[in-house]
């Protein structure tokens, strides 16, 4: 099949807001500059930014600090994060809340003395998490949507799936990127001078999940396929409260943000018994990793709402104060036939975000020239668990900087490398191999990917289940690869792409099995029933996967613990005595 090719200086995979943000920046640095943001959908229209509801987490407020965010962050990543990362982020966000505000245009909640609202989130010890009520994804991603269409100079690449990162001829960097135009079905390869990874993360391979459907990690699995190292890969975080529809509804498994607990909302077994208490003296404001394992240790034992999760309860708060802070879910449940401003919801943990992605430097870089990420993609910042309201913070701090960042580098380095022909064309037969297979079940493909993480790579973790699910997973593998998909039109062709997604979703889900299997310890998002101790926090490696010649392998390395050590805390005057 021919493949189309053209070039462009900076290109941005992904329109969340870490991908928005990268254009605007690199915009801004020099608009002579072409720049072209790819997505797998439409702008402004697909992807996980636009999906958050809780906030930002941002020191802005009297009596906060920026250390102290950043305390939280890594007791809450269980000292695993990069602290250099988690250190950037921390203290970049104050500055581009200010600029959402300011230059991009969003309007977040504020206090009657006009200083920006902040409500709780699980986990920290402030309430500096800030919102636009609890539609906080969709202020951020219309207001950057309507930015960059302001802009002629930023190209727009709708309804683009990329299918392949291709080096260059010598190995030495990276070279552009294969894609598969879904409108017309054709390949094409964009030669680039700079790559941002930004397509998100997305685990959408368990039974219950958050993310769009469009999310199936397609980046993290293009980056594994380079030989790229991919940190924290068994570091799936799962949101304690997915709502919980019944098995004939995408809604269920849609989250409840975690505003919810935060403001004084209970958890209720079927019983209608409040149980955090028996797990956590934090009780609801817990982490959301022991949240979740309190839900699934109640599902486990049986006492369960009618379609097998636990309840929410907000109705004694006050039905009006529910209805006015949380409109958007009040409206959500009530569509689904809840009612969450009075009376009780069924709830379950539901995958959310994944902690693990390909290795970065601060300032977005990585160890392939050419490549950068940002956003879901990107590893490190958060560890073992990631603060609610640190997502959108992570993926609008980096792709700022990104876009800052590619410029100044394209300016010493903006020479066109020829691609690797043998990979380009290997990928394009790659991503063409279902069309000459006969045709097949891809939903029951699906379901057993489903059931198989849920169930043995999920909330809580053993050796016997994550060997099984390793085997289920070729096993699976293996039949995706004998099923095919009718080779007849190629436009708009959803089957094929159903199988694509199928691919990168398992190809992903054995990394994670495969770390999860490594790390023999019980640290944040990461259980393991049988090593239930959390290790020497002293001692924390991180686990880093590679695939080498086809072959998978997982080693480790030591936590730098470049700001603090377990056992201390951060003085207030570090970074200015720094």
């Amino acid at each position: 099949m021919t493949i189309e090719r053209t070039t462009t200086d900076i290109l941005i995979l992904g329109s969340g807001g870490a991908g928005l943000f990268a254009a605007l920046h690199a915009h801004r640095a020099d608009p002579d500059l072409a720049v072209v943001v790819a997505t797998k959908g439409l702008l402004g229209k697909c992807g996980c930014t636009r999906m958050v509801q809780g906030g930002y987490n941002v020191a802005l407020h009297k009596g906060d600090s920026i250390e102290r965010h950043f305390m939280d962050t890594i007791e809450g990543g269980k000292w695993l994060p990069d602290q250099e990362l988690a250190w950037t982020l921390v203290t970049r966000a104050v500055e581009r809340v200010r600029e959402l505000e300011n230059e991009v245009g969003c309007f977040f909640d504020r206090n009657p003395d006009g200083s920006l609202h902040g409500k709780a989130f699980a986990g920290q010890t402030f309430d500096r998490t800030v919102h636009k009520g609890d539609l906080t994804g969709i202020e951020i991603i219309n207001r950057l949507m309507e930015q960059v269409w302001a802009r002629p100079g930023i190209a727009r690449l709708e309804e683009h799936r990329a299918l392949a990162l291709i080096p260059s001829r010598d190995g030495a960097s990276l070279a552009g990127v294969l894609f598969a135009d879904i409108r017309s079905g054709a390949l094409r390869f964009i030669a680039a001078g700079a790559v941002l990874l930004a397509t998100g993360g997305g685990p959408t391979m368990y039974r219950y999940h958050t993310p769009s459907g469009d999310k199936s990690m397609d980046g993290i699995a293009m980056a594994l396929r380079l030989g790229l190292p991919l940190r924290d890969m068994e570091m799936v975080q799962f949101h304690p409260t997915g709502l919980l529809a019944g098995p004939d509804t995408r809604m269920t498994g849609t989250v409840l943000e975690e505003g919810l607990r935060g403001s004084g909302g209970h958890l209720l077994n079927g019983a209608m018994t409040r149980f955090m208490g028996d797990y956590d003296p934090d009780l609801e404001r817990a982490t959301r990793d022991v949240v979740s394992r309190a839900i699934y240790a109640e599902m486990r034992a049986g006492r369960t709402s009618p379609h097998g999760g636990v309840y929410i309860k907000m109705g004694h708060l006050g039905p009006e104060r529910v209805a006015r802070e949380f409109k958007g879910m009040v409206d959500r449940c009530r569509d689904c036939g809840f009612d969450l401003a009075g009376g009780v919801v069924e709830v379950v943990p539901t995958a959310h975000y994944f902690m693990g992605g390909l290795m970065c430097n601060p300032d977005t870089s990585t160890g392939l020239p050419g490549l950068f990420v940002a956003g879901e993609d990107a590893s490190g910042m958060h560890g073992a668990n990631r603060l609610g309201g640190n997502g959108v913070a992570n993926s609008t701090v980096f792709g700022g900087i990104a876009g800052d960042v590619i410029p100044a580098w394209l300016a010493k380095n903006n020479l066109r490398r020829a691609p690797d022909e043998d990979v380009l064309h290997t990928e394009a037969a790659r991503a063409q191999h279902p069309f000459g297979q006969k045709a097949g079940d891809l939903n029951h493909l699906r379901e057993k990917l489903l059931d198989t993480m849920w169930d043995d790579v999920g909330v809580i973790r053993d050796a016997a289940g994550l060997d099984r699910a390793d085997l289920a997973l070729d096993a699976i593998e293996a039949e995706l690869l004998a099923t095919g998909v009718p080779d007849g039109e190629r436009r708009f062709n959803l089957t094929w792409h159903d199988w694509l997604n199928l691919r990168s979703l398992t190809e992903v889900s054995r990394v994670i099995a495969r770390a999860a299997r490594w790390r023999e310890n019980s640290r944040g998002a990461h259980f393991r029933a049988d090593f239930p101790a959390p290790g020497d926090l002293a001692a924390s490696r991180f686990s880093v996967a590679r695939q080498v010649r086809g072959k998978l392998a997982i080693t480790d390395e030591p936590v730098v613990f470049s700001h603090v050590r377990p056992g201390e805390t951060l003085l207030k005057d570090k970074a200015a005595a720094e």
